[in-house]
């Protein structure tokens, strides 16, 4: 009598364990299609995203300038620019107010221009 109850509560754990795996694999796929069907938004945020780096690069293209140009205007080596614009590291805040003079905009405004 002990042996039919202990069966029937594991065979209740055992229903229970695969009523909750089955939801677990539902939760998945339904993850997985909103990922899949958001593909189109995501490519569209990548296409729109502007580092700090291509800020930068654009400002010193439309300057006319070249790296080497702004880093002797900012006392630093042309593998610093080079790391900034490629996003490699980011300038220190005083690099960036100092870049933002030389290219004639305020540091705010260099910010703003980095969309994520």
């Amino acid at each position: 009598m002990a042996r039919a109850g202990v069966t029937i509560i594991f065979a209740i754990l055992i229903l229970a364990a695969a009523v909750l795996v089955g939801y677990l694999i539902y939760l998945l796929i339904k993850a997985l299609r909103k990922y899949i069907n958001s593909k189109p938004a995501r490519e569209e945020k990548a296409k729109n995203a502007k580092t700090l780096g291509e800020v930068l690069k654009n400002h010193r293209t439309e300057c006319m300038m070249t790296q080497e140009f702004v880093a002797e205007a900012i006392g630093v080596s042309r593998q610093a620019v080079s790391k900034w614009e490629s996003g490699q590291s980011d300038p220190s805040t005083t690099n960036l107010i100092a870049l933002a003079k030389l290219y004639g905009t305020a540091p705010e405004d260099l910010l703003r221009e980095v969309r994520q």
